[in-house]
């Protein structure tokens, strides 16, 4: 009997997938979680915190966010300390918020003030404190601190939404613009923040599967260098144009889950006009709050891309299929990318360069350093990205 040459390289043949764990996980003890912590997020809009508390979901937490009547926000965790219930059904009041299960009162630092079904009021009320986090309202968004209370650093500014050009004003946005779908993506952070260093999927995804969703200019593929730098990875984009000029464009990735992304429609050639936050809500979904520079209300929600002239959210199922963009690409990836199963190319030098500056800053909080882009000095200058589009001679 002649036995012949077996297949190869069937699925049969794969070895067990795994994640990279220290990179994705986000949870309290786990090593990004950690490092996350050691930064402020936003965790909605101003305008969010109000006399209905509002449930926040972030690093794999359950909070509340409120603003009690005398105008202080806060943010709780939304299990009462007490039995056990959530804060959500709680009641606003001047001094904070009240559990609807047994009245029990907390500030927006998790103070009790009061117990009404303890004898006098509550005799042990200073004894027990209500989880809580600091928050600060900075360019229309809430942003919170998660982490040590000792590591506690100044909330950044940035230079693109402190200097104003002209008729300009800030305004802030929840809705994941930047996402390509809607405002909660479900899949890891991570698979979005290294997105950020891929300009090679843009004349792909972005110029033929999707569309073309963004100009001509967008459209050819470019002359990429990445560098790393001390806030993270620069990605700089090279295109020619006619007349000896080129079309240089540069986008950053800044720690710890900033996208500084110029418009893709090229409206202006200029430094970057708005600034995303990626706030992972667990280990397997996240959203993006974004803040910017506009002339009239509404300006960053008119930047959403539409696919086939619908937007993602009106589209059939068959439509998202023959249209995909970043949404169906990186959801498509799997709730956790499965690393071991990647296989990089000379294009993939960016999200390489994402994933070692993280490990670096692993290393630097293990031993004892603070990571990248933290700073406690109230008086520090607005952060200046180099972000933006330009045109320029050759």
């Amino acid at each position: 009997m002649t036995i012949g040459t077996h297949d190869t390289g069937t699925g049969y043949e794969m070895k067990p997938p795994s994640y990279k764990a220290d990179l994705t996980e986000v949870g309290r003890g786990k090593p990004m979680g950690e490092l996350l912590r050691r930064y402020w997020h936003p965790v909605g809009l101003s305008r969010d915190a109000g006399d209905v508390p509002v449930r926040v979901q972030a690093l794999g937490e359950d909070l509340v966010l409120f603003r009690d009547r005398q105008g202080r926000p806060g943010l709780l965790h939304a299990r009462c300390c007490h039995r056990g219930t959530t804060l959500y059904y709680g009641k606003v009041e001047d001094s904070g918020i009240r559990c609807c299960y047994h009245g029990w009162l907390f500030d927006t630092q998790g103070h009790c003030l009061e117990q009404p079904c303890e004898p006098e009021g509550g005799s042990f009320k200073d004894k027990v404190r209500q989880p809580w986090y600091p928050v600060e309202e900075r360019y229309g968004l809430i942003f919170a601190y998660m982490g040590p209370p000792d590591k506690k650093p100044v909330l950044p500014r940035y230079d693109c939404l402190e200097t104003m050009d002209g008729g300009e004003f800030v305004e802030a946005d929840d809705s994941s613009i930047g996402g390509g779908g809607p405002a909660i993506i479900p899949c890891n952070w991570l698979q979005h923040f290294e997105n950020v260093a891929d300009p090679y999927h843009v004349p792909v995804l972005h110029g033929s599967f999707s569309g073309p969703q963004f100009t001509n200019m967008m459209a050819s593929m470019p002359e990429v260098r990445f560098e790393t730098t001390d806030r993270g990875v620069a990605i700089r984009s090279v295109r020619p144009q006619d007349g000896g000029k080129v079309f240089y464009r540069v986008t950053e990735a800044i720690f710890p889950t900033l996208r500084v992304v110029p418009n893709p429609r090229v409206a202006q050639f200029a430094r970057v006009e708005s600034i995303g936050w990626m706030l992972p809500l667990h280990d397997t979904a996240f959203r993006i709050y974004v803040a910017g520079r506009v002339k009239t209300s509404g300006d960053i929600g008119r930047m959403r891309s539409k696919f086939n002239g619908k937007f993602w959210w009106d589209m059939t199922e068959r439509e998202h299929q023959q249209f995909p963009g970043d949404y169906e690409a990186q959801v498509g990836q799997g709730p956790i990318t499965l690393h071991s199963e990647e296989h990089f190319g000379q294009s993939d030098r960016g999200v390489l360069m994402v994933r070692r500056t993280i490990r670096n800053q692993l290393d630097a909080m293990a031993a004892g350093r603070d990571p990248a882009g933290v700073s406690f000095d109230p008086d520090a200058p607005p952060i200046v990205f180099e972000a933006g589009n330009y045109i320029r001679d050759v």
